[in-house]
């Protein structure tokens, strides 16, 4: 089913976490900021939505990379249930694909629940003082991939955080698969 992300809390305060890494680290938040602004992604391995915009998320990350924005990814889906979600094949998708940040698995879905991720993709754009300035869509794609000539929403609304502080006033919903919660019994 797919769901939307809530409009943006303007100013919530990234909430810190210590993760395993596809490269074998331990990432803190703190460590993956960047000195201009920060972008925390949760996505999965199976998402058909996250699947067709993939190489977009890629190429985002690293234009906003080269202006200073530190950005990571987050897996917090139940990979007993979405066995395409395991930390080893998320390894996988990291290597083979390339990523040029990391991605990291939140087991225990703690992460997920501290942000309120609410599907995937879901983008939190944080500017230098780690404060939300952007929830939005990456662009208009839904599940399969928009034009090739589409605004950047995401990449641009970063860009302006990086330049101001501050994000777009206006932002439209990320839409994606709902982030897979395990059973809680």
């Amino acid at each position: 089913m797919a769901v939307e992300t809530p409009i943006c809390d303007f100013g919530w305060t990234a909430a810190d976490f210590a993760l395993p890494g596809t490269d074998g680290r331990t990432h803190r938040l703190a460590d993956l900021a960047g000195p201009r602004g920060t972008l925390v992604m949760f996505i999965c391995n199976h998402c058909p939505y996250v699947l067709a915009v993939l190489d977009r998320i890629l190429r985002d990350a690293r234009d906003l990379q080269a202006e200073g924005i530190g950005v990571a990814a987050i897996c917090s889906n139940d990979a007993d249930a979405y066995p395409e979600d395991s930390f080893d094949k998320m390894a996988v998708m990291a290597q083979t694909r390339g990523f040029s940040f990391p991605y990291l698995q939140d087991a225990d879905q703690t992460v997920a629940r501290a942000y309120g991720a609410a599907c995937t993709p879901d983008f939190f754009g944080f500017n230098a003082d780690l404060k939300l300035q952007y929830r939005g869509r990456l662009d208009a794609s839904r599940k399969a991939a928009a034009a090739d000539d589409v605004p950047r929403d995401l990449f641009e609304a970063m860009l302006q955080v990086a330049r101001t502080g501050h994000g777009p006033k206006d932002q439209i919903p990320s839409m994606g698969c709902s982030i897979k919660w395990k059973d809680s019994a």
